[in-house]
């Protein structure tokens, strides 16, 4: 074999290719996952072998999910992962004269079914009844909330005891406003399918600035802990944003022990976890910020019907953690009261 020759072979092998051959790595070898259920939970053990397509020698297997390596043994593997939903399996494979990397897809949900959850009103406070709420936000002892409608979105500034509009910016006409977040003293601001979000001063009260989604396609809530922003978009997932650059870094998928959930709206951040308005539902979940696991659902059935009735009147939306006070805050679109909260779980 000519010196040149060699060299070829060389820079294939970096990949998954040995010496005078140009096999692709699913021709050789494809992971085989034993009573194969397509759906897993996190820490399930399951049985895997590599099928070996061309009787290669097979000096050494490693599996991984997301960069984090999974034991092998008795030719099982646990499932000890941080991200929940679709997931990718990867199987390295050391053999006669290469490497391959193969992976296989499956679906992985959380172990637990949610926890329930009910609520005790500490108090009740008007709210504006011409707002459609789409995002809510204390910072200190001062509201923040976002409202949609194309020619009625704005950001406001409100004392939430009495319901009195402090400062207000109006959105132009063509956008749509939803969810709020507030971190390093700017407010953040999206809109639903313009894919444009907005950023403002807190301080001054006035726009700064705008950028664009990425894969995301629409805006829909917005909360931060305190590094990291995260964003809903109506799909089963929440990105995770860099706030110096607004770029989408990552994402979590929504899951329940039982299935992939997509309607995450208004979202909020307290004491290390997610709670998201359920789109349409007098309910609110608890999501884990990691896993993507929904830990909790809050049962708000009730509520509605404790504000005024008018044509108008739609579902709930809007939450809102006021760190002082160790409450949430829940409203809804076009409610003319705003209630301060105590989750409890449901006896």
């Amino acid at each position: 074999m000519s010196f040149l020759k060699l060299i070829s072979c060389s820079s294939f092998l970096l990949l998954f290719l040995a010496c005078g051959g140009n096999d692709k790595p699913s021709s050789l070898f494809e992971i085989e996952i034993e009573e194969e259920k397509g759906v897993y939970h996190l820490q399930d053990e399951i049985q895997v072998r590599v099928a070996n397509k061309k009787d290669k020698e097979i000096r050494d297997i490693e599996y991984s999910m997301d960069g984090r390596k999974l034991p092998l043994e008795d030719n099982r593997i646990r499932l000890d992962i941080e991200k929940l939903g679709n997931r990718t399996l990867q199987a390295k494979i050391t053999f006669e004269g290469g490497e391959a990397e193969i992976n296989k897809d499956i679906l992985v949900l959380a172990k637990d079914a949610p926890e329930i959850y009910t609520y005790e009103i500490v108090n009740t406070y008007p709210h504006k009844k011409s707002s459609f709420t789409q995002g809510l936000e204390f910072h200190n002892d001062t509201l923040y909330e976002g409202t949609g409608k194309k020619g009625k979105s704005a950001l406001m500034k409100v004392n939430y005891t009495t319901g009195e509009i402090l400062e207000q910016i109006n959105l132009d006409n063509a956008y749509f406003g939803e969810g709020i977040t507030i971190l390093d003293n700017t407010i953040y601001q999206l809109t639903w399918q313009s894919g444009i979000g907005f950023t403002y001063d807190l301080n001054k009260f006035e726009k700064t600035g705008s950028f664009k989604y990425g894969k995301s396609k629409e805006g829909w809530g917005l909360c931060n802990d305190g590094e990291k922003i995260y964003k809903s978009d109506g799909t089963e997932k929440i990105w995770i944003l860099d706030p110096a650059t607004l770029a989408e870094e990552d994402y979590i998928q929504i899951v329940t022990n039982k299935s992939v959930f997509n309607k995450a709206n208004e979202l909020e951040y307290a004491e290390g976890k997610i709670y998201a308005n359920v789109w349409q539902k007098e309910s609110m979940m608890i999501i884990d910020p990691v896993s993507g696991a929904i830990e909790g659902v809050i049962n708000f059935g009730g509520l509605e019907e404790k504000v005024g009735k008018h044509p108008q009147l739609d579902v709930l939306n809007g939450v809102a953690y006021h760190p002082g006070r160790k409450t949430l805050f829940v409203t809804g679109k076009y409610w003319d009261k705003i209630f301060e909260v105590r989750i409890k779980p449901r006896e």
